[in-house]
């Protein structure tokens, strides 16, 4: 598997990959996708086998422009609203496929919705329009495990089963999409993500509900255990165990050792803070990239500080919550 910066010349070299079926390690601004040619069924089932995904779990389809989606799914006046204010960006839609959509019923996992979205990342759009087709695309990882936001994770997890990664720096944003369910009248959040449910209603004029876990999957990391490292998480640590590392938020000035110690004076290996200001977005974007780096040195556990459950952090509670399960 090889890494290449990318250039014109590299995305041109991986659009004929994905026309001839392979897989690709693409950049978002949020992870790193997996991307394979949306309306070919057997690069698809090359995506399902790369991950150990199960085949019941959907994958979002990735588009270049949102006027790009009106052959395969069904924009309503909700979806254009939300299209027209946050794409390209961190937001996918649930919609109602179209009746002879040539997207691979593997994508949908059978079901009579697509979830769709258009990335906010130059290379991401330039490789989809290289290639003419939409671009089926979860996150670069073995299924239920921490996402990647770098190249470097794609090639550490994934190895010879991608056929090319295309390396563009870390990932803007470092969580996942927002995915909101429009296939029915109630609109409903499936996954939070970097665009909050304030900034949802604001667009759509009414209050969202935040799906609880269930059985019905229609959208990606709703499964509840996902996003997990191998070491074991303790989360809403108020003081550490012995032996613990520590992935902080905000002070740790007055976070103490049972038995005896401080917090302050952990190894530098031991210890990481997604924000020391307490900057939610920060340790968005810190979050899976620091889980990859403290996982890597194989703890006996990794203690985790409250996060305010509060704008973006509802969305990174939802990812300690499902990889601590």
């Amino acid at each position: 598997m090889k890494i290449i910066a990318a250039n014109q010349n590299a995305i041109e070299q991986a659009a004929t990959i994905l026309k001839e079926g392979g897989l690709i390690g693409m950049p978002t601004e949020t992870v790193y996708g997996l991307a394979a040619n949306a309306l070919d069924g057997k690069a698809v089932a090359r995506i399902f086998e790369a991950k150990g995904r199960p085949s019941f779990n959907p994958l979002i389809t990735h588009f270049a422009r949102a006027c790009d989606i009106e052959p395969y799914a069904e924009m309503d006046e909700r979806a254009k609203a939300l299209a027209q204010k946050f794409w390209p960006g961190p937001l996918t839609m649930i919609l109602k496929r179209k009746t002879n959509c040539p997207i691979s019923d593997l994508v949908t996992a059978g079901l009579p919705t697509l979830a769709v979205r258009v990335p906010d990342h130059k290379a991401a759009q330039d490789l989809i329009r290289a290639a003419g087709v939409p671009l089926a695309a979860p996150s670069a990882n073995p299924s239920g495990t921490l996402s990647p936001t770098s190249a470097a994770h794609v090639a550490r997890t994934l190895g010879d089963k991608v056929d090319l990664v295309l390396a563009a720096g870390s990932s803007r944003i470092g969580l996942e999409s927002t995915v909101i369910d429009l296939s029915t009248e109630q609109s409903i959040i499936l996954r939070p993500g970097g665009i909050t449910p304030e900034e949802l209603e604001e667009t759509l004029g009414h209050k969202l509900h935040i799906a609880e876990q269930s059985d019905d999957i229609k959208s990606p990391g709703q499964l509840l255990k996902h996003y997990a490292p191998k070491t074991p998480l303790r989360l809403n640590a108020v003081d550490l165990n012995p032996d613990e590392a520590l992935l902080a938020f905000g002070s740790t000035k007055f976070m103490g050792i049972k038995g005896g110690g401080a917090a302050t004076d952990l190894p530098e290996d031991m210890i990481r803070n997604l924000s020391e200001t307490g900057d939610l977005h920060e340790a968005a974007s810190n979050l899976f990239t620091m889980l990859h780096d403290m996982d890597a040195h194989n703890h006996r556990a990794i203690a985790v500080m409250s996060i305010p459950d509060i704008g973006v952090g509802i969305a990174i509670n939802d990812r300690l919550k499902r990889a601590a399960n």
